[in-house]
């Protein structure tokens, strides 16, 4: 079926994805306003030059405007239905097919948060033969999803258990809490506290370190205000009870260095312990996502995938592609299988 949008509604952001020309990523905070995700879906709709069917993937059933996660399924999918207005719906599953609303509804645990799944089923096609890796780095989590000759084969399939696995790590390269990365960094000879307060986020560290370009538009930052290196010393500084008249640049960005090496580290050691569990075969890495320049350190810093074929969904697809990869993939799925 052609002319199938793909949509990846999480709990900050909406992503949508023909699968061919045009990916879009649009901040939306839905834990504050869920009533107004109807409109917003269908906004998001309108910028396609054409829409003859909707497949759709979630992760914002985990927003805290919802009591539980079947609350959240529930209300997403009311969402969709209405900005879909008769066009047909297919939602997107773990156990890796499409359902109509009604069963999706149903059998919400296999609904809930399966973006991830959608993606990799998809980029598997890419690495078809032996044992792969998919690494996507967002905003807001980590995907760190092993693949045996072009199939997902996840330890869990539930954001608990693929947490417990290493599989998902909650955090990303912006919505993170800088304090949720480390409780102390070096400064002027000794260790010092970093406030538990969101005062930044890793947003704030990677504009710092260059990684991440400057957009005086974006104000989804700790403090609303654009997301520009001067403001990102700000809110940096803060996170040592201080302001500008008191820390120096260049004190600022050794912090900032501090905080994304330790980020880096993290992240290695969920690398690491789902290659472990693979016995640490690996033919091929497949990347994706806001963080795909994270994703190409650390495999570049993991001696076990030397000798893997690096592939970059970046380099493959684009940016804007890459950025909205769930969406995307959802969208090349959906042609495939939606019928009317």
């Amino acid at each position: 079926m052609k002319g199938v949008i793909g949509l990846d509604i999480g709990g900050a952001n909406l992503k949508a994805s023909d699968g061919e020309h045009r990916s879009l990523s649009v901040p939306f905070h839905l834990w504050k306003q869920p009533e107004r995700l109807p409109a917003a879906l269908q906004e998001l709709l309108d910028r396609f030059d054409r829409c003859d069917g909707i497949v759709v993937t979630m992760t914002g059933e985990l927003s805290d405007c919802y009591a539980t996660k079947s609350e959240g399924v529930t209300d997403i999918l009311a969402a969709v239905t209405h900005a879909a207005a008769g066009r047909p719906v297919g939602v997107w599953q773990t156990a890796g097919e499409f359902v109509d609303t009604e069963v999706a509804r149903e059998f919400w645990m296999l609904t809930a948060a399966a973006n991830w799944h959608a993606l990799a089923t998809w980029a598997g096609r890419i690495a078809p033969s032996g044992a792969a890796l998919l690494i996507d780095i967002g905003s807001t989590t980590t995907d760190i999803i092993p693949l045996i000759d072009g199939l997902p084969l996840p330890s869990g399939r539930t954001d608990l258990e693929r947490l417990q696995s290493g599989e998902l790590v909650y955090t990303g390269v912006k919505r993170t809490p800088a304090c949720a990365i480390a409780s102390c960094v070096p400064f002027r000879g000794s260790p010092i506290p970093l406030a538990t307060e969101l005062f930044a986020t890793t947003y704030d560290m990677y504009l710092l370190t260059g990684e991440l370009p400057e957009d005086d538009a974006d104000t989804g930052t700790a403090d609303g205000r654009s997301a520009t290196m001067a403001h990102a010393r700000d809110r940096l500084g803060r996170m040592l009870c201080a302001d500008r008249t008191e820390l120096t640049s260049d004190e600022i960005a050794d912090i900032a260095s501090n905080l994304r090496d330790t980020h880096c580290q993290r992240l290695g050691e969920a690398l690491k312990s789902v290659l472990h569990r693979h016995q640490g075969l690996c033919v091929s890495v497949l990347t994706s996502g806001e963080g795909e320049f994270l994703a190409r350190q650390l495999v570049a810093d993991t001696p076990a995938l030397k000798n893997a074929t690096f592939l970059s969904l970046a380099e493959m697809l684009g940016p804007e592609h890459s950025r909205a990869a769930c969406a995307y993939a959802l969208a090349r799925l959906g042609s495939e299988r939606l019928v009317v």
